[in-house]
């Protein structure tokens, strides 16, 4: 017998060195290395200089800490809009900053001192700042090198600090812009105030946690009432807060409330309640009185019957009697109580008024709300507006004054009043409310959400002190520079311009900025149409201070020009320090005496600062590459009450709108099963932790393919699945390099000259390149990642390079067939690697520097141009739709071994079923079987072949009268290979 020859040496396999095996946190470092040796940031600006520009104004995190999952989620969709933008050819810097003032920084400082036993008050403030400073400076640099290690490509060697000198003079030039246009007033509001940090909060520093509190119903007589019947009555009130009913000073009513009048035993006096809320109140004191037998105790009170009678007024009559009177809210009018420890006298003497209050419902309690105008915004506003004013009693660590008059501070009486033993049953208000027989009920039963401090975690409480703020609602305040808004007011025939409320000008910015998603929109809409006028001051040491000077005899702050540069001056010369008490004669200069005015020592809401951000990163030509207003803000869906609207407020106050064009918004990231992450539950995810193990472009692979509006998950199992993703990819790119080494343009083909097959996948090329651009302009990385995955595992993989592999390893290298397979494949080379780079921005360089070894870096290229291929592509798909049911129909006959390749098949397949236009030849390419035939039935109908299979190509064909002999084809490719 004639021993066959082996053909291995003559089939054209793929060649390459890039390896299968990524090996990415051991490369990558090295490949960040390169770019920062070759200046990657400053060539690409270099590359991009003139062209349009898109900038992307980065929110600054918060110099506290490793870099999160959070962190590194937004950091990769930040670095992709940017690199996207580049990509298409404008010219999009990124200058990455971060926040470096406020209490975080300043709560850890104070951390190590107490650890050192050392008080923080007796340190010289000076030393203290310098502290905060370098604590902030360490976490800068820390998370700076962090996030370079994710691959985002910026200014890294010059961020923007929200502590650098020139930025602290910016934000103070910022609030004295507020200051110049009236926009600035010192008051004593109610606002969120931590007793644990000792500072008022904004919004955005606050979370909500479900907590269990004391609820109580209190009794307050009514001594003056234009309805006789109520003279002697009792008001009640329900709160969860005893503590604020030290400092109460009215009663609230619903005017359009049905309020009843009833006694519920023969001793009981009567007690004044909302209608709808009798049987609650009813059912708190049975609880009160005798949990366990609560059911009777209510029906002796006088519980609601099922065939109530209703009196002449349609109102149900309680048990065994009807109710002694009943009437509207607003009758309640000219209403006085007294406060239940009036027999103390002095502020507890005064009478207690009953006002109207819109706010009052009967969703629960009582229908009557007591009003202490120090503890919140509804009693404030409604007690100021009949000349009621706050007290100050709680001093800024949540105790009662000293020389508070019921409550001073006895060893058993001077615990924070966020203490629950404060306000327990048995707790100091509650067990003297008992004593004066005021307190109806008492229980601890009371679940619902309540404000927390995000930092200290513990709660906050609502305390009217003295602050600075900007209002929202000043008239003529505010001069909108929007273009169509100027239209607008011409077109009303308005011979002046007028201006706006900050509410207003900042609603109409709303209107004017794109929001991905939409639903972004509404969300800060609803926000800033709500929200009180903004808290400025914070009473703590670390950040810019409120650098005004406050006349001691009128009140007012000084509004000098002169003086504010020279304040503006004295911040960028010396930073924060410079509003210390040395400067402050050298600030006020020759025409003003210190000893006139009080220099305020507060300082700015941390959310100025960052608000401020656009008028010192974009404005101050600090980076000429910026420009104002930004094209896009992104930041976490939180940032709706916090970055995004500080900025929006400050631009809006300054400017007259927004500092951005657009707003994108991605949700949190959450553990494998949904939860919310959390060190406690030991579920959390480190990113650089994933860097160590997997590597950068596993987490930007997968903060990519995430719909990132929404909440999205990580975990093991979820990378694990990513990195399946990345192998994938990673093979195409090692089938491309190995099958295009050695091609030159002289191999080039023209679309118009190759075999429909390749003009279909170039069609399809087409169709991805539209989908990306789409998805591009709509920030959609989801389908941008999905799109590029499945043209590369469907469309190349399982088909393309599937049928055309045969061509590849066999064809001789200058049929016209081959060539065009190999034009296509560089193509779709050029192309990919770019749609790819802004992903995968490692491997792509990678890459890219495997087929072009020393080239410049993969990422200064522009977005491929793609030729044009007229294809019919809903004939290829009927094609492909047969396809898989021929491979569905082979494959049983694969698992059972009686082929072990679709090679070795012979199919029949329905007639009715093939395209036209397709020969039997044409299917058995791209079938990749043995022999393919038509059928009249439906079915596709597989079997083993007889025929002979070629030792070189491995086709089973007619032509081959042996197994290992070469088929026609196959022989002429080895003679022209002898023959050379």
């Amino acid at each position: 017998m004639t021993e066959k020859r082996d053909f291995k040496d003559t089939v054209f396999l793929p060649k390459t060195d890039f390896p299968m095996k990524a090996g990415l946190p051991q490369k990558e470092p090295g490949i960040l290395a390169r770019w920062q040796e070759i200046g990657l940031y400053e060539k690409l600006r270099d590359a991009r200089r003139g062209r349009e520009k898109f900038v992307l104004h980065d929110g600054p995190p918060y110099a506290n800490g490793d870099m999160h999952i959070g962190h590194a989620l937004n950091h990769v969709l930040k670095d992709m809009v940017v690199r996207t933008q580049s990509l298409t050819g404008k010219d999009a810097p990124y200058v990455p900053g971060w926040d470096c003032h406020g209490l975080p920084i300043e709560w850890k400082v104070e951390e190590q001192y107490r650890k050192k036993k050392k008080n923080k008050d007796e340190v010289p403030a000076k030393e203290f700042r310098a502290e905060c400073r370098a604590y902030a400076q360490h976490w800068v640099d820390t998370q700076r090198e962090q996030l370079k290690r994710l691959g985002i490509n910026g200014d890294w060697e010059n961020p923007y600090l929200t502590m650098q000198f020139e930025s602290e003079a910016t934000i103070v030039a910022e609030l004295l812009k507020f200051a110049e246009s009236g926009q600035l007033y010192r008051g004593a509001k109610p606002v969120m105030w931590s007793p644990v940090e000792k500072t008022a909060l904004a919004e955005a520093e606050v979370e909500y946690e479900d907590i269990t509190s004391t609820q109580i119903d209190v009794a307050f007589e009514i001594v003056e009432s234009p309805i006789p019947e109520l003279v002697g009555a009792h008001a009640v009130i329900w709160t969860t807060t005893p503590w604020t009913i030290p400092v109460n000073q009215a009663l609230a009513y619903g005017p359009d409330v049905d309020y009843v009048l009833v006694k519920l035993t023969d001793e009981s006096p009567k007690f004044l309640v909302a209608f709808n809320l009798v049987d609650e109140f009813v059912d708190r004191l049975a609880r009160s009185i005798d949990p366990v037998n609560k059911d009777k105790v209510a029906a002796k009170l006088g519980g609601w019957v099922a065939e109530g009678v209703k009196d002449k007024n349609g109102l149900v009559s309680l048990w065994g009697y009807a109710p002694d009177a009943t009437f509207k809210g607003s009758e309640l009018a000219g209403t006085v109580a007294r406060h239940p420890m009036h027999h103390l006298g002095g502020f507890y003497a005064a009478p207690r008024p009953l006002l109207p209050g819109d706010f009052v419902t009967t969703d629960s309690g009582t229908g009557l709300v007591h009003m202490a105008p120090d503890h919140g915004e509804d009693d404030f506003d409604l007690c100021k507006a009949h000349g009621i004013e706050p007290k100050f009693v709680v001093d800024g660590d949540g105790r009662y004054r000293e020389d508070w008059l019921w409550l001073p501070r006895t060893d058993e009486r001077s615990m924070s009043v966020i203490n629950p033993k404060f306000n327990a049953p048995d707790g100091p208000v509650c067990s003297d409310l008992r004593e004066v027989g005021a307190l109806l009920s008492a229980s601890t039963d009371y679940q619902h959400s309540y404000p927390h401090s995000w930092r200290s975690k513990a709660k906050v409480i609502f305390r009217c002190t003295p602050q600075w703020f900007v209002p929202m609602d000043l008239p003529n305040a505010v001069e909108h520079i929007d273009n169509r808004a100027e239209a607008r007011w011409e077109n009303e025939g308005g011979a002046q311009e007028p201006k706006l409320t900050l509410r207003q000008a900042a609603m109409q910015a709303i209107a004017d900025t794109r929001f991905v998603p939409a639903k972004g929109r509404n969300r800060i809409g609803s926000m800033v149409e709500g929200r009180p006028d903004w808290v400025l001051s914070r009473q703590r040491a670390w950040g810019v201070p409120i650098t005004l000077f406050v006349d001691r005899k009128s009140g007012q702050y000084l509004n000098d020009p002169a003086v504010n540069a020279r304040i503006v001056e004295s911040i960028r010369t010396h930073g924060v320090d410079g509003w210390d008490e040395d400067y402050a004669a050298a600030i006020l200069g020759p025409d003003y005496d210190l000893d006139d005015y009080e220099r305020i020592t507060d300082i700015l809401d941390v959310w100025f600062d960052s608000g401020s951000t656009h008028a010192f990163v974009l404005e101050s030509g600090r980076w000429p590459d910026l420009q104002w207003p930004a094209d896009l803000y992104l930041e976490g869906s939180d940032q709706h009450r916090g970055w995004f609207q500080s900025s929006l407020l400050e631009s809006c106050g300054t400017r007259g709108r927004a500092p951005y064009k657009a707003v994108l918004t991605h949700g949190f990231t959450m553990a494998s099963d949904g939860k919310k992450m959390s060190k406690s539950l030991g579920n959390t995810v480190d990113p650089n932790k994933v860097m160590e193990e997997y590597g950068a472009d596993i987490i930007r692979l997968w903060a990519l393919s995430v719909d990132y509006t929404e909440d999205h998950r990580i975990g093991p199992e979820i990378l694990k699945g990513v990195g399946d993703q990345y192998r994938r990819l990673r093979n195409t790119f090692r089938y491309l390099l190995g099958a295009l080494q050695g091609f030159s343009d002289a191999e080039r083909v023209d679309a118009a000259n190759m075999p429909e097959l390749e003009r279909y996948v170039l069609s399809l090329l087409g169709d991805v390149d539209a989908t990306l651009r789409t998805a591009i302009d709509d920030f959609d990385f989801n389908t941008y990642v999905r799109t590029l995955v499945d043209f590369c595992n469907e469309d190349l993989s399982a088909f393309f390079f599937d049928i055309r592999k045969d061509s590849l390893y066999c064809d001789a290298p200058g049929d016209l067939g081959r060539r065009a397979y190999r034009t296509v494949l560089d193509t779709l080379f050029h192309a990919l690697i770019r749609w790819a780079a802004p992903v995968l921005v490692f491997t792509a360089e990678e890459v890219w520097q495997s087929r072009f070894p020393g080239s410049d870096s993969v990422h200064l290229l522009e977005w491929p141009e793609v030729p044009a291929a007229n294809a019919d592509k809903a004939r290829w798909s009927a094609l492909r739709d047969l396809r898989e049911r021929v491979n569905e129909a082979i494959e049983p006959l694969r698992r059972e071994k009686t082929v072990r390749s679709s090679l070795q098949a012979e199919v029949e397949v329905p007639a009715a079923a093939v395209p036209e236009g397709f020969s039997d030849a044409d299917l058995e390419e791209l079938f990749i079987t043995a022999t393919v035939t038509r059928g009249q039935g439906d079915a596709v109908i597989v079997k083993p072949t007889d025929l002979a299979k070629c030792g070189r190509c491995w086709r089973h064909l007619p032509e081959v009268r042996e197994d290992g002999d070469a088929c026609d084809r196959c022989d002429s490719v080895v003679e022209g290979m002898e023959a050379a």
